[in-house]
């Protein structure tokens, strides 16, 4: 006898195709991405292709940040933070993407600006020195305006190796170089932490 199930008669390719795109999508497991392309096709068309719409103008029209590399629209050369002129721009908090850096802003406790660095440290990912977004933050602490530089890259093996590095590159320079305190759960990530939490962690910060 042959092996395996038949083929579902309602199987689809283009179905398929629908729930191979969304499984590829981060914390997203295969029974979670066919209930995720089952509801698409259920709701109304408008609701599927305002989220279709929604997606490619993210894809054509949000570029990085001339200075952090934060998300900022095509139009804009800076993002909202560093074209706001009431930032303190004698502090740089140092973060591995932008979904970070709008963790601690919903903390509501930082008026200085940020610095993405579009990555983490991973050699075993293949992620090395290089290809982090250094070189301009080096530039701006060189230009002689930054005071302190807070590393706040995310409490894991490869953040605190990624804040080291950091904190090596700049040491030359003769800034300010502190961590985010260890409020923060081992191994955690800063957009799954609460407001205080981050907030405490942003006061409670100590010099390297």
């Amino acid at each position: 006898m042959p092996g395996g199930p038949p083929p579902s008669p309602t199987a689809s390719g283009t179905v398929d195709r629908l729930v191979r795109a969304l499984g590829r999508l981060p914390g997203i497991g295969a029974k979670s991405a066919e209930r995720l392309a089952h509801h698409l096709l259920r709701c109304p068309v408008e609701e599927a292709i305002e989220l279709a719409e929604a997606v490619r103008a993210a894809r054509d029209q949000i570029r990085h940040c001339e200075v952090c590399a934060h998300l900022t629209e095509s139009g804009q050369a800076r993002c909202a933070i560093c074209r706001d002129p009431r930032r303190d721009r004698s502090v740089i908090c140092v973060v591995e993407q932008s979904r970070d850096l709008m963790a601690l802003e919903n903390a509501g406790s930082f008026g200085g600006t940020y610095h993405v660095l579009l990555g983490r440290l991973s050699p075993l990912q293949g992620v090395f020195e290089d290809q982090l977004n250094l070189k301009s933050l080096e530039e701006r602490v060189q230009g002689g305006e930054v005071r302190e530089v807070i590393l706040a890259t995310n409490p894991t093996l490869e953040g605190d190796a990624t804040a080291r590095l950091v904190a090596d590159r700049l040491a030359p320079l003769g800034v300010a170089i502190t961590r985010l305190a260890r409020g923060l759960a081992s191994g955690g990530s800063l957009e799954f932490a609460n407001k205080e939490m981050l907030a405490d962690a942003l006061q409670g910060r100590q010099r390297l």
